[in-house]
């Protein structure tokens, strides 16, 4: 679902059209917060892609909220 980008951030591994995964993926996130009208991209208002907390990047978001994905050593 998530992958690490550079940043240790966690990337949206599906990219930026995957709009049922984004939808199910938000409907089963506590840290949902509905991001303001102006800045929303789907119709469907609970998604990732329409979260207060969605940064996009070049090939998909990253997510403000959840910890970041740690590298095991």
């Amino acid at each position: 679902m998530w992958h690490r980008d550079q940043r240790g951030n966690r990337e949206f591994a599906h990219g930026k059209e995957a709009w049922g995964l984004a939808a199910e993926v938000a409907g089963g996130c506590g840290c949902f917060v509905a991001d303001v009208e102006e800045e929303q991209v789907v119709e469907e208002e609970l998604s990732c892609y329409n979260c207060r907390y969605r940064r996009w990047s070049v090939e998909s978001f990253t997510c403000l909220r959840l910890p970041p994905l740690h590298v095991a050593a």
